[in-house]
């Protein structure tokens, strides 16, 4: 099977891609090609990956009235031919789509050559090239039950995200606290995405001026405000059953030691913490479109899974209070965890190939 695909801009459109194309190869032997932008974070993840990645200058809409959608718009047209001659150069049995606008013309030059076609929704709620391109599309797979009220499909499959591999490693918990110097209270992993948040870093440093914590903690800070954390934090950075990093590289197995996760909300995070069972309490970034983070996190909170404190009230304060009413009431953190695993999902990437496999044998 040969399958084009696209998606970009953020991390959280191109990893669903390198998932599905990774089982694709593993499960089928596909051959694939991505396509992107120029200036797109696929530039640099998808050839790391090894896989060859095609460009085509796509320009996102304005959320105004501006003369600049005019030019917006030729691009458009413009970008559906250039996605069309790697379509007929390429040839593929089906292509792909996993949201950002570079997608959309992809998607539909392929709907104008009549080749199957599957878009993927990582979100609750559903972005613009993915709610355009739904109506006609062969399979638009979704992420949580609640999106398929917000889209009007041909076809609309539940999948879930797919998710990293050696999240369901096997993992002894028992050799990793003992690695870190904690004891047996309940462990609370702190996290602000791969670079950080200044906001949470904020409210976890003024946490740790509060006095002895009830819980052991480990926090990654991100690279670039760790020097200035572990500065501002002095002695309480150092007290046992605390430790602060700059990045945690063995995630899976500080995700299998957490009895709760404070963090984003962003589509694959929230995914990955219902494929292990993780209760959480949910910081959504307010810096991001259509407000995508709250909707995942309200989802959660709505199912039980979660509660979701939003960064204007976050402080010191409303941080370790949200921390201690979950670790400290175990009967609440236990229903808050078999809330979650009931909304995880942890095989998208086998149901997904299932249905490109049924689609390209039409």
């Amino acid at each position: 099977m040969r399958i084009l695909l696209s998606g970009g801009g953020t991390a959280g459109h191109i990893n669903p891609a390198l998932a599905i194309a990774k089982t694709a190869i593993d499960r089928g032997g596909a051959e694939v090609l991505f396509v992107g932008t120029p200036g797109g974070m696929e530039q640099r993840l998808v050839p790391r990956e090894g896989y060859e990645l095609r460009s085509i200058v796509v320009m996102g809409l304005r959320r105004r009235l501006t003369l600049e959608n005019v030019k917006v718009a030729v691009n458009y047209f413009t970008s559906i031919r250039d996605a069309g001659r790697i379509i007929d150069e390429f040839k593929p049995d089906v292509v792909v789509g996993t949201g950002g606008y570079v997608c959309a013309p992809v998607v539909k030059a392929a709907f104008k050559r009549k080749i199957p076609t599957l878009i993927h929704e990582q979100n609750v709620f559903p972005g613009l090239a993915i709610k355009m391109l739904a109506k006609k599309a062969d399979v638009t797979a979704v992420s949580f039950d609640e999106t398929k009220d917000m889209i009007q499909a041909k076809n609309m499959v539940l999948t879930g995200n797919p998710l990293r591999p050696n999240l369901f490693e096997p993992v002894n918990t028992m050799e990793v606290r003992a690695g870190l110097g904690f004891d047996d209270r309940p462990v609370v992993l702190i996290f602000g995405g791969s670079l950080g948040a200044e906001h949470i870093n904020d409210a976890l440093l003024e946490m740790l001026g509060t006095g002895d914590l009830d819980f052991n903690l480990i926090a990654a800070t991100g690279e670039k405000h760790y020097d200035g954390f572990i500065k501002a934090a002095g002695a309480a950075a150092k007290k046992k059953g605390v430790k602060i990093l700059p990045y945690i590289h063995n995630m899976h197995e500080i995700f299998a030691l957490a009895d709760l996760v404070v963090c984003r909300a962003g589509a694959i995070t929230v995914s990955e913490l219902g494929a292990l069972g993780k209760a959480s309490v949910l910081i959504p970034s307010p810096y991001v479109a259509h407000n995508h983070q709250e909707y995942n996190a309200r989802y959660l909170e709505k199912n039980g899974a979660a509660r979701v404190l939003l960064e204007k009230d976050l402080s010191g304060s409303s941080l370790r209070t949200a921390i201690d009413s979950a670790v400290l009431d175990s009967a609440a953190l236990a229903a808050m965890c078999d809330a979650s695993k009931r909304l995880g999902i942890s095989d998208a990437c086998d149901t997904i190939w299932s249905q490109l496999c049924k689609i390209s044998s039409k």
